[in-house]
């Protein structure tokens, strides 16, 4: 199958950094090479103020199942506590609803349940109970058929039991009517179902198999390095690789993945570089990659007419104080929820949106002794609703700041900070101006979304969260490993 060399994975993001480390732990010749100058994809770091004092991560801020990543450095005979020491938040969010009610999301199902008595009542308590338990059966009816299978496979498909079980768990009605059929206060549905906009969708379009979401974080719990934001973890995984032997090449663009009749022979990289190798994993925007770095054939009828996510607008602030009594993930939710869905649908900015407020106090590291950073993510259209974001971009900023104000953050607007919005994501390279790929729509679920591997091109493999199981740390990592278990049992 294809040429002689190693394998060469184009793009050191999460995705691309768990195929390197499985494949180099396994003795394979591997050479990552990544466009930017540091390890991270999606999961990157920009600095502000006048001296780059402040440190903000600009990607994923929700870590949950540390499990995964155990299993990803324990691939490689690394120690998750030795290489990326983590914390368990407490609470893991903070929901502040319109009323001015608030619930901590906190660890244990008899503490969690007295914070939903104190603000539901008994008989929502109880209700609550019933439900987390049914959260846990459906993530074990997923979790080893479809979240942690490889859907490149006939055999992936045909698990008609698995079908049954989730089916038999109402994984196929739609997300509100789900958690609706089992909690009767508004403000619990909502903090079971918001979770859906991770996968690209609102809870009256999304399938309740993602419920499973809510139970990775409001069961499972969210986690944060010990030390230096989230881009700690995509760092770790990249001393990691290369200390398994994989060769990481920054500061290099793949240019073109080249065959022959066998499959797979060379990558060619933008300094005119030629590197012979047996295989691919192609971890970046994928919908970019067919457009030039993929050799023709290689298409994927799944990418035909991509369904995008969403996207958002996040502002990141440089404080010059610390906020002793604010919680690391705050939820405020706004007054209006089914509109603002279709606002987003439409096109249109959210006209009451819900913010996410994430405030990493316990990082030492982000900001000088008596500092703090804080950063505000907003749900945005994405760039194929074809809003014009030249005018957009600064209503949206002060009508943000306006709102922060509101909620008692006080007046930022001279604050040092960093700002990204649909346009500026899709400079970084993230098509459609959205770093949340595709949604999870049934067309764009499990088999049906872009496969991990070239049914015609022997040697080429995908990883990301383009590909099953999809968005987020954990799936991007899975997806990894995937795509290298499937090169390691080709070698065979």
């Amino acid at each position: 199958m294809g040429g002689r060399g190693p394998v060469v994975v184009v793009g050191a993001g999460l995705g691309g950094l768990s195929a390197a480390i499985h494949l180099a732990a396994r003795g394979r010749d591997v050479v990552l090479v990544e466009a930017r100058d540091v390890p991270g994809g999606c999961c990157g770091t920009v600095n502000a103020g006048p001296a780059g004092e402040y440190r903000f991560d600009t990607g994923p801020s929700v870590l949950t199942m540390p499990e995964v990543l155990a299993e990803t450095f324990g691939a490689a005979g690394a120690d998750l506590e030795s290489v990326l020491p983590l914390r368990r938040l407490d609470p893991f969010y903070r929901l502040a609803f319109h009323d001015g009610s608030r619930l901590d999301v906190v660890g244990g199902a008899e503490r969690m349940a007295a914070g939903v008595r104190e603000l539901c009542g008994p008989d929502e308590a109880a209700r609550y109970l019933r439900f987390r338990r049914r959260l846990g059966d459906m993530f074990e009816a997923e979790w080893s058929s479809f979240i942690d299978a490889d859907m490149t496979r006939l055999r992936g498909m045909a698990r008609p039991y698995a079908l049954l079980r989730l089916a038999a768990a109402g994984g196929f009605r739609r997300l509100d009517r789900f958690v609706a059929g089992h909690l009767t206060d508004e403000r619990l549905v909502r903090a079971h179902t918001f979770q859906a906009l991770y996968v690209g969708l609102p809870p009256h379009r999304a399938l309740a198999i993602y419920a499973v979401v809510a139970h990775m974080d409001t069961v499972g719990g969210v986690y944060f390095p010990a030390r230096g934001g989230m881009h700690a973890v995509p760092q770790a995984l990249a001393a990691v690789a290369e200390k398994a032997g994989a060769s990481i090449r920054y500061g290099v663009r793949a240019e073109r993945v080249e065959t022959g009749a066998d499959g797979v022979t060379a990558v060619r990289l933008d300094t005119g570089e030629r590197i012979p190798a047996s295989g691919a994993v192609v971890a970046c925007d994928l919908p970019r990659a067919h457009a030039g770095l993929l050799p023709e054939g290689a298409g994927d009828w799944r990418l035909r007419r991509p369904r995008y996510s969403p996207s958002c607008l996040v502002m990141h602030f440089g404080l010059d104080r610390r906020l002793p009594r604010q919680s690391h993930h705050t939820l405020h939710f706004g007054r209006e929820w089914g509109t603002v869905f279709s606002a987003l649908a439409a096109g249109r900015p959210q006209p009451d949106p819900s913010l996410l407020v994430t405030y990493p106090g316990s990082d030492d590291t982000a900001a000088p002794a008596g500092h703090s950073t804080l950063s505000v993510l907003e749900p945005a259209p994405n760039l194929a609703g074809g809003a014009d974001w030249d005018r957009l971009a600064p209503y949206l900023e002060d009508r943000l700041l306006g709102r922060l104000a509101d909620l008692g953050y006080g007046d930022l607007s001279a604050a040092p900070r960093e700002t990204f919005d649909p346009p500026a994501w899709e400079r970084l390279g993230h098509s459609a101006g959205t770093p949340f790929a595709l949604d999870h729509r049934f067309r764009q679920t499990a088999w049906f979304r872009p496969s991990g591997r070239s049914r015609r091109v022997p040697g080429l493999h995908f990883a990301g969260m383009y590909t099953a199981p999809g968005v987020g740390v954990p799936p991007a990592l899975i997806s990894g490993r995937l795509a290298a278990a499937r090169i390691l049992e080709g070698a065979r």
